[in-house]
């Protein structure tokens, strides 16, 4: 492992010597673009060993093995003008369509929005025979890589606004044991990133392969989408190092920039795992999409509405949503109301602050639905910080084995979770009560003294929810004044 680190290590020196290359999302993008090359050439290789008549989607000049593998290959302007003139304009525009040419429909769809940011070919060659030192066809290389890789990953949270790529492993991990996918099943993840949900449900399904067959099945049950360049580029590469033979459904796209109703039957899942961007608002025209009733321009809101629809009866959904979407009022209480009654919302896990930091300190939740049955009671879980730890960071970060209480407590879907009991930690709220709120999902732990917190964010979350009470009682109270303001001039 230190024999890999140090040689991505050094890369990254060996990257910040260029003026081209301009801060760490940057850097990343280039060096992942270069991973990719490398890892499907040696991916390639194995085919061509088990396949006398397999033939690459690439041309021959423009495969790494041609231009990249030797050391003393080309370099400098040549390398450059090789790059810029040849190898991108042909990849950008790669023939091959999703059934006859997938591998070549997964390239294109890389290489799209890809670009070389170095100005240096020499340090371009330097980096390029760094990278011919990891041997991508050896299981410990390669084994040993994936953690690096993770890292890599985890490194775009400093990038500035590449914080919402990386969802903290641990919390991925819970959500997908959760959720629990089966070999049959189809996931997807319409917000994917990097891939993270999807690589724990790979690993997850791979647990269950018995067979060649089973094998071939898990190769087509992961499916995410990404509408930027490079988590998407990262993404298809994480499946790549994760044994997907072809990403092909691993789109670059968005699935919010389609009418609603243009999804059916032959696009619904059974599971759907993901964290999807919150904070952020669409492109004007995005929210026509859906029904009028549910329209808004906050992302993570539409995400919830598209989610359910997504979902096939029965399916399963795990979300990561954070405060607002449980209090907000408004459009978030009417999108409430519709997951509430077309699903069970058996679960909401509250997490503490600090797990997605340094990206936000806002305080997020995990909620667990079935698709086909309306919601009788939520149970909520509060998840404790564990023992000598006030807050987590980037050095102490939240570990699956913090999760294992809840495991413990999760009970069998089955039963509709009936040996859950009430703790602590742990309370269960009626229907009744969440629409008497008007669809606020924002119910305080009844065992526990109401804390305050001084943490920014938290504040102006509160700050927020507050606002959007008041809100309600000003519309509560014009409606009122309206009508006794209409009935007398009717009697008038």
């Amino acid at each position: 492992m230190s024999n890999l680190s140090s040689i991505v290590k050094s890369i990254q020196d060996i990257m910040r010597q260029d003026a081209g290359v301009d801060g760490d999302a940057q850097r990343i993008g280039q060096l992942t673009w270069l991973f990719f090359l490398k890892i499907f050439d040696a991916h390639e290789e194995q085919l061509e060993v088990m396949h006398d008549h397999y033939k690459s989607p690439l041309p021959e000049h423009l495969r790494w093995r041609d231009w990249a593998a030797d050391p003393e290959g080309r370099t400098g302007d040549d390398l450059l003008d090789f790059l810029n003139i040849q190898l991108f304009p042909t990849l950008k525009e790669l023939p091959g369509d999703l059934k006859r040419n997938p591998r070549g429909y997964v390239i294109r769809s890389v290489f799209e929005d890809a670009f070389n940011y170095m100005k240096s070919g020499q340090l371009l060659r330097q980096v390029i025979n760094k990278i011919n030192a990891i041997d991508f066809n050896r299981q410990t290389d390669r084994h040993q890589f994936n953690d690096i890789y993770e890292k890599i990953l985890r490194d775009l949270q400093s990038a500035g606004n590449a914080g919402e790529f990386y969802t903290p492993r641990a919390v991925t991990q819970f959500m997908v044991d959760m959720v629990d996918p089966r070999l049959s099943e189809t996931v997807l993840d319409p917000a994917c990133g990097t891939g993270g949900f999807l690589v724990c449900a790979l690993e997850h399904l791979r647990q269950q392969a018995r067979s060649a067959e089973d094998e071939a099945t898990l190769q087509t049950s992961i499916h995410g989408v990404e509408k930027k360049q490079l988590p998407h580029l990262l993404c298809v590469t994480n499946m790549l190092l994760h044994g997907i033979d072809v990403p092909s459904e691993i789109r670059h796209d968005n699935t919010l920039t389609y009418p609603l109703r243009n999804y059916g039957a032959k696009d619904r899942v059974d599971v759907i795992v993901t964290n999807p961007p919150f904070g952020g608002t669409e492109e004007p025209g995005v929210e026509g999409n859906f029904p009028a009733d549910v329209r808004t321009k906050e992302t993570a809101d539409l995400f919830l509405v598209l989610i359910k629809h997504l979902l096939k009866p029965h399916g399963r959904g795990a979300v990561v949503l954070p405060d607002g979407t449980l209090f907000g009022e408004g459009v978030k209480s009417r999108i409430k109301e519709q997951l509430l009654t077309e699903c069970n919302l058996h679960t909401i896990v509250r997490l503490p602050n600090g797990v997605f930091s340094p990206y936000t300190g806002i305080k997020t939740n995990l909620l667990f639905f079935t698709k086909g049955q309306p919601t009788k009671h939520v149970w909520y879980y509060e998840h404790p910080y564990p023992a000598g730890v006030k807050n987590y960071n980037k050095t102490k970060p939240i570990r699956i084995e913090e999760f294992d209480v809840e495991k413990a407590w999760w009970g069998d879907p089955a039963d509709n979770y009936a040996s859950r009991v009430e703790n602590a930690f742990a309370w269960k709220v009626d229907i009744d009560t969440i629409k008497a709120a008007n669809w606020n999902l924002d119910q305080k732990n009844p065992h526990t003294a109401e804390q305050v917190s001084l943490d920014p964010d938290q504040l102006l979350a509160d700050y927020q929810r507050l606002q959007a009470e008041a809100q309600g009682m000003r519309d509560q109270l014009k409606a009122l004044l309206g009508a006794a303001l209409g009935g007398g001039e009717a009697k008038a």
